[in-house]
């Protein structure tokens, strides 16, 4: 680990600036920078303002910003100047999960079988970006936000590059181990069966790459901003490891019983699809009663998927079970042949223990209802449980019905003080 630092209050931004500027002058002098930030979808966490930072530093140099993609897609040019402040648009590329990845490596599928517990027996590949390992880099800093995320655990470390920068079968192969792992003992844990296959993955490279990671932390503070409140950076598992554990202080609620009725709002400018807007879902099932209900406010939700070929999967098969979705893929090669889609399907259901109601602002009541979700009209739904602010927490609207609220999903992790418990000792 190179550096690591809590932050007692949240830092300014000239702070975090001179801290960051200190840590890269120990680096020495370097000529071609790759940057990796994540994308739009990721604002609230405040990479971007690391991202103009480490650019601020590096801007005489050859520098190359990479958002960490995935399957979302490319960001438009007033996203990268919301996000990045003055970085040059020109400066940054569009990663395309279906044609920009070359396979350097594969790992067995008896290997695979083992790392995953049992959990799937296919090959797994490893897939990055040419560019990554092939375009002459002397430094490559990947700058992510560590949370409690389904697929991988926790977010950041590798898998901005092994699944942000990757391609089609490494991330639908990825996404639907966590979903046989279970996305349960998936949530908020740093070593589980996704975590074991990008670690084995790394050790396939041709040779080693130059990262840096620079990971930060967020959490409310006592005023209730959300902030970066813990920095770490380094080029080894260290630095994410203790972020981690800072994050499961930080970034999981732990609630004395489950909760009847949450309430989620989505930002529009972040969630124009229930593909990310399904946060909601995964990051509230481990506290949500038998028989509960969650409802998604969700006035930008125009789509399912972030790309058209997904899109029509979902609105084909919707959301409708793990027992349902694996029946399916035995019965639809199209499905089949795309892994990530049946994961997100399996992950986007509440397997019949509770309901989700979605209030999609730009879907119809069709739409909704044929997704496997229930509808109710976006204005009725405003009206009755945002009053123009989502105070996060217990609240009880007309009539005395008592709420959870949501302001957004993305900044952490929502669970019974047992299930945590059961996090914490496996962690």
């Amino acid at each position: 680990m190179i550096y690591q630092r809590r932050f007692d209050s949240p830092p300014d931004a000239q702070e975090l600036r001179t801290e960051i500027h200190s840590v890269l002058e120990r680096l020495g002098s370097r000529k071609k920078i790759l940057i990796i930030p994540p994308d739009f979808t990721r604002y609230h966490s405040q990479a971007g303002q690391l991202t103009e930072s480490l650019w601020e530093f590096y801007k005489d140099c050859k520098v190359v910003v990479l958002p960490a993609l995935g399957t979302h897609v490319g960001m438009t040019r007033q996203e990268i100047h919301t996000m990045f402040g003055k970085i040059p648009p020109e400066l940054f590329r569009v990663h395309n999960w279906r044609t920009d990845a070359a396979t350097y490596g594969r790992i067995s599928a008896e290997e695979v079988h083992a790392l995953t517990k049992g959990a799937v027996d296919f090959d797994w590949p490893l897939q990055i970006n040419r560019d990554v390992v092939e375009g002459g880099y002397d430094l490559m800093l990947i700058v992510g936000q560590v949370v409690p995320h389904e697929v991988a655990g926790m977010a950041g470390f590798n898998k901005s590059l092994l699944v942000g920068l990757s391609g089609m079968e490494s991330i639908h192969k990825s996404h639907f181990t966590g979903a046989m792992a279970g996305i349960e003992q998936i949530l908020g844990r740093e070593k589980n069966p996704v975590r074991s296959l990008l670690e084995a993955a790394m050790r396939l490279l041709p040779e080693p790459l130059p990262i840096v990671y620079v990971q930060s932390v967020s959490g409310t503070d006592a005023s209730g901003r959300y902030a970066i409140r813990g920095l770490f950076i380094g080029d080894d598992a260290g630095s994410y490891s203790a972020a981690c554990r800072l994050s499961l202080e930080l970034n999981v609620t732990r609630l004395e019983k489950p909760l009847q009725k949450v309430v989620v709002h989505l930002d529009p400018n972040e969630y124009q699809s229930t593909w990310l807007g399904n946060k909601s879902i995964y990051r509230t099932r481990m506290a949500i009663a038998d028989g509960g209900e969650l409802i998604v406010l969700a006035p930008g939700v125009k789509r399912f998927g972030e790309d058209a070929e997904i899109d029509r999967l979902i609105r084909r098969h919707a959301y409708s079970g793990m027992k349902s979705i694996l029946e399916r893929m035995d019965e639809d090669p199209e499905l089949k042949a795309n892994l990530g889609a049946a994961a997100h399907l399996i992950h986007g259901s509440s397997e019949g223990r509770f309901r989700v109601t979605y209030c999609a602002g730009r879907l119809t009541r069709r739409e909704i209802e044929a997704a496997g979700y229930h509808y109710e009209k976006l204005p009725a739904a405003l009206k009755k449980y945002y009053s123009g602010t989502i105070r996060d927490g217990w609240g009880t609207i007309p009539g005395g019905e008592e709420i959870y609220s949501i302001s957004n999903p993305a900044t952490g992790l929502w669970a019974t003080q047992e299930k945590v418990r059961d996090i914490e000792a496996h962690p």
